[in-house]
């Protein structure tokens, strides 16, 4: 016998219909609730992508003691132009301020500021203005002068908040650049989350209060050095919590992986390291702000190699570093500011120093662009050439063919591609076969989007490096390169411990260590080098990108520095 309740169809169906109502009705509204964005992460969002002026009023002498010509307006037109939406213009104040207890700015000086800023508005940029080297030149000795740098620092941005009051929102501050308190830049003392505090405390108390458009406009607040350390990041995230004030954003700054951002360590790749210490940290700060509803700008980033020279990393290396930074950062809504002191934007010809690095930043704005495994494709001289595969990473994208000299090579005759393996058949490598050393040609691999990849065809032998003898100020090494290029230089002494500065790893920093000159043949071994050496026989392993490793054995002997053997 069934004891079950009978129930009526009628009930069920209006059952049925009540249900779908709140699963269409609810539904809808918890994927809105999900994907709605704040107002400032909607402003951040648009900022994408920002630009650095760089070495400009950050200088610590005129606008162009640093190397770069004065700003017009001409300049900035030609950075909206070049697809840039915002701009950070990093400026030092302290030798254009008067004495206490005033520390009246030159008001020349704040109006030029004034004048760049109303350019770059009238341009539809957002705007970004600053306390800049001030942080290391006065502000991070706030611990034993502490009154004093609160007083400047309060009258600093009482006169720049009531200058710039009446300016429309796309203008915004931020409070200091990477705020610093100690000459070790990895230190977490409380002390210095406390001062930071204080100071951003007092920021955003005379912002808020100067009146004007200042009650509302967006204000940028930095962690200790920039930095997006773990404990960093959770107290930049209390000092932005508790001022309940939702026109707020956090700044970072990214200049990569260590040891690759320098090429040290033997790091001279983009390699997985490199790559996950992007992921960590765009993955930490995302998490602790974006998530939570704080937007992120990465203020500035790049690669520390770049203040020496743009050869510190590898070309096509440098490139894929450049196009993973910056999709990594889009997908965590992040906005990034490119710094530029100068070595990227040509500010008198306006063009690019290295166009294939914008041509990747700027596919950058849209999506992603594919690479090879490498640029280089070398042809050691006189011996037998061989087909050269070459993996290939579409990033998203498709293979289209391959161009040289403005023609498209024949498939299956100069070149296959089968599952992302390109490979150059040896019967077209073989023109260059016995030609001089050096580039031969530039092939360029393209695809359905982005930035086209180029292979460098180059022709090389081993390198021969000559004996020398010279001082501890300066070692010059005569070398033939034979169309080969320096990756890299290993230093160990006699009993094979680590040699020179940087003693943690035997792989020394390119363009600290070493220089190598490929115009006058000579490998440059640098006072900084030998200053970490103690006297006795130390051996060099120069690392090239063919592959090719040489030993040279030198003696140091207090300043005086002789060639032992050369290989």
């Amino acid at each position: 016998m069934n004891n079950k309740k009978s129930f009526p169809l009628w009930a069920m169906l209006i059952s049925l219909v009540l249900i779908a109502g709140v699963i269409f009705v609810v539904g809808p509204i918890i994927s809105a609730e999900k994907q709605k964005k704040s107002k400032m992460q909607t402003y951040v969002e648009k900022m994408q992508p920002g630009w650095n002026l760089g070495n400009t009023f950050d200088a610590t002498g005129d606008e162009t003691s640093w190397g770069n010509p004065l700003t017009t307006k001409e300049l900035i037109a030609e950075i909206a132009e070049q697809g840039y939406n915002s701009i950070r213009i990093p400026i030092t104040w302290e030798h254009r301020m008067g004495d206490a207890p005033d520390y009246t700015v030159d008001p020349d000086f704040m109006r030029r500021i004034e004048e760049v800023v109303d350019w770059s508005l009238d341009e539809d940029l957002y705007v970004m203005i600053n306390i800049h080297h001030d942080s290391s030149e006065w502000v991070r000795y706030m611990d034993t002068n502490h009154d004093e740098v609160l007083e400047r620092f309060n009258a600093l941005w009482t006169q720049i908040a009531d200058h710039f009051k009446d300016h429309p929102s796309k203008l915004m501050f931020e409070s200091i650049n990477e705020p610093r308190f100690s000459e070790d830049w990895n230190k977490d003392e409380p002390q210095y989350f406390t001062m930071l505090g204080e100071l951003n405390d007092s920021f955003h108390h005379i912002v808020r209060t100067s009146g004007g458009k200042n009650g509302k406009r967006p204000l940028v607040i930095p962690s200790i050095t920039a930095s997006a350390s773990e404990a960093r990041l959770e107290e930049l995230y209390k000092t932005i919590t508790s001022y309940n004030d939702s026109n707020l954003i956090a700044t970072i700054h990214y200049y990569g992986f260590y040891p690759f951002s320098v090429n040290m360590a033997g790091a001279t790749k983009f390699n997985e390291d490199a790559q996950k210490d992007i992921i960590d940290t765009f993955d930490r700060t995302y998490e602790r702000f974006t998530k939570e509803g704080i937007p992120v700008i990465v203020g500035e980033f790049g690669l520390l190699g770049f203040d020496k020279f743009l050869g510190t990393i590898q070309h096509g290396e440098k490139l894929k570093y450049f196009d993973f930074v910056n999709d990594y950062a889009g997908q965590k809504g992040f906005t990034t500011m490119l710094w530029d002191n100068g070595q990227h934007f040509n500010r008198r010809e306006f063009n690019w120093f290295d166009e294939d690095l914008y041509a990747v930043i700027k596919a950058g704005f849209k999506g992603r662009s594919s690479h090879a495994m490498s640029d280089l494709v070398y042809l050691k001289k006189g011996e037998n050439v061989q087909d050269v595969s070459i993996p290939l990473e579409p990033n998203g994208n498709e293979f289209q063919n391959v161009n040289m000299n403005g023609k498209t090579l024949k498939k299956d005759q100069d070149y296959t591609i089968h599952e992302n393996i390109l490979t150059l058949k040896a019967n077209f490598l073989g023109q260059w076969s016995d030609t001089a050393y050096g580039k031969q040609a530039e092939l360029n691999i393209n695809f359905t989007s982005g930035a086209d990849w180029k292979l460098n065809i180059i022709t090389y032998d081993v390198p021969e490096l000559s004996e020398t003898s010279g001082s501890s100020d300066e070692l010059i090494i005569p070398v033939q390169f034979n169309g080969d290029q320096l990756a890299t230089m290993e230093s160990l002494y006699e009993d094979g411990r680590n040699a020179g500065p940087a003693d943690w790893t035997s792989f020394k920093e390119f363009g600290h260590s070493f220089v190598p000159s490929y115009e006058t043949n000579e490998i440059k071994l640098t006072k900084a080098f030998f200053d970490e050496i103690k006297d006795g026989q130390v051996t060099l392993k120069f690392h090239f990108w063919s592959g090719e490793i040489l030993e040279y054995i030198i003696e140091k002997d207090g300043t005086r520095v002789t060639t032992i053997k050369s290989s």
